[in-house]
């Protein structure tokens, strides 16, 4: 893809020449009702630039791009394409126009091989063998390397972010928008993926990259716009600032540190033992004699890529899916493989899924009833003979705003109503508010910025130095080397004997999660 040639045959589109802007957004609002998503939002993004758009949970970049692909429509402001005004009604326009998008949650079709899947986003009439060869060509020169005829459900997730950005590249754009790009890859995919994103920006291409990782943000992005509360606050270069500096500007003040002093492990409270369970789902990952021991005033971090059976193990950890045999799995010693979720709460436990909203919380629903519905069988009062105690809900609500700063509008909102930041505050905090002694949480700081980041990681380590297990399931190796006393790693259903995370390296745990975890097998 250059300046005079497209990938998919259909000839280059003329590029924004000397120092047009390629995208321009001026003075762009958005509402939702009564709430202001965009308030007075401008956007310059320059040819091969690699703009970086910056802000904590809620300040808008998410409506901001979904108005750049054509998803949204504005209440007022305007777009300029290479300096002309432009309406974007659809994301089909906008790829017409030369703008991509990746997103961060997939949109592929498993039982289709990768050609299928791309020739989905081909133009009519596309012979899917040229597609093959093209897709060959293309992905072989982007060092994005995929086999056409590969289905989709044996990949790994690296590999299918790979048919995502190759489809995009397919498509000729000018303009690739990414969201959250390497958080669902490897070390080593990520460093590819810098590689492949600096050779497009070389070619004239420009990248929109949203990402919560500072740290890349500084490494690979020429430019960043910060929005914090609906609204632009700030233009810089990322290369010029800290991590700390940039988390400053999208939050608004000092991010608090992580404290996190040397544990003294005490008993077992956690012990899964030969844990092996078949996959429910066709394209499922099945658990392989999975071994571990999560011991009180520890945090242990299971590392891995998405996909290699880290939904399998906490529906079985959390009692949703059950264990062949019952001692299996055990908690404070007592075999629990075949009890129900709430008998495990009953227990002692507590569980955090990776889903917020819809797993972890139901949309509709009031945060009080969302209480409810996780307390209402454990004997703590807020539930009994079919009475529910409102007041004693609500309590908890306020409790929990109050520990973890949840944001919202009224004081006992609907779920749906919450950004995702905030949500995920709530749903965390609402486990850690019951002072389990065990804690199992998933991702549990999937997309959120880097104030709620900081609060969310020190509950854990504050309920870890009060004596509880915690088994943190996480893709995010910045996290896991954050809070982590030990580390394993799971790859394909097998999970790596747990190290002391000093003695590991991210080169360590990338091997591991490409397939090193097979070879060592299961371990405490």
């Amino acid at each position: 893809m250059d300046a005079t040639t497209s990938t998919n045959g259909a000839g280059a589109r003329p590029r924004a020449s000397g120092g047009t802007p390629l995208l321009e957004a001026r003075h762009v609002v958005k509402r939702f009702g009564s709430n202001t998503a965009n308030d007075d939002v401008s956007l310059k993004v320059m040819p091969g630039e690699i703009h970086a758009l910056l802000g904590e949970n809620g300040a808008g970049k998410s409506t901001l791009v979904k108005i750049l692909y054509g998803a949204l429509q504005p209440n007022a402001g305007e777009i300029l394409w290479k300096g002309r005004p432009v309406s974007i009604a659809s994301p089909a326009e906008a790829r017409a126009l030369g703008i991509g998008m990746v997103f961060q949650h997939f949109s592929l079709f498993e039982a289709l091989t990768v050609a299928e899947n791309i020739a989905l986003a081909m133009p009519k009439g596309t012979r899917l063998k040229d597609l093959a060869h093209t897709i060959e060509t293309v992905s072989r020169d982007y060092g994005l390397p995929l086999d056409p005829g590969a289905y989709v459900a044996d990949l790994s997730v690296g590999e299918r972010q790979r048919v995502e950005i190759v489809r995009c590249l397919l498509q000729d754009p000018e303009l690739i928008i990414m969201d959250e790009p390497t958080s669902v890859l490897t070390p080593q995919e990520a460093d590819q993926l810098f590689v492949t994103l600096k050779r497009l920006a070389s070619e004239g291409c420009a990248i929109l990259y949203i990402s919560h990782r500072l740290e890349e943000v500084r490494a690979i992005c020429d430019h960043a716009t910060v929005m914090r509360r609906a609204r632009v606050v700030a233009e810089t270069d990322p290369g010029r600032e800290t991590v700390g500096t940039l988390a400053r500007l999208m939050v608004g003040a000092e991010v608090a540190e992580v404290r996190r002093d040397k544990g003294l492990p005490g008993r077992d409270r956690l012990v899964l033992d030969r844990l092996s369970v078949p996959s429910r789902e066709a394209f499922g990952v099945s658990l392989k004699d999975v071994s571990l021991a999560v011991r009180a005033g520890e945090i242990v971090a299971i590392a891995g890529v998405a996909g290699n059976g880290q939904s399998e193990l906490f529906d079985v950890l959390s009692g949703e899916t059950s264990a062949p045999r019952d001692d299996m799995i055990r908690l404070d010693g007592a075999a629990v493989g075949h009890h129900g979720v709430n008998a495990r709460r009953r227990a002692g436990a507590a569980f955090v899924p990776e889903e917020r909203l819809g797993h972890g919380a139901v949309p509709g629903l009031r945060l009080s009833e969302n209480v409810v519905l996780t307390r209402h069988g454990t004997g703590e009062g807020i539930a009994s003979r079919g009475f529910t105690r409102v007041r004693a809900a609500g309590k908890v609500v306020e409790d929990v705003t109050g520990m973890f700063d949840v944001r919202k509008g009224v004081p006992d909102p609907e779920a749906r109503s919450l950004s995702g930041g905030n949500l995920q505050k709530f749903v965390v905090g609402r486990e850690v508010h019951r002072s389990p002694g065990i804690l199992v949480v998933a991702q549990p700081t999937w997309g959120v910025d880097a104030g709620a980041a900081a609060v969310i990681r020190q509950a854990m380590i504050d309920l870890a130095r009060g004596g509880a297990a915690v088994l943190v399931i996480s893709q995010d190796l910045d996290e896991i080397f954050e809070v982590a006393d030990r580390i394993a790693v799971i790859s394909r259903g097998h999970l790596s004997p747990a190290t002391d995370a000093a003695a590991m390296t991210r080169e360590t745990i990338g091997l591991l999660m490409a397939g090193g975890a097979e070879k060592t097998g299961g371990g405490a």
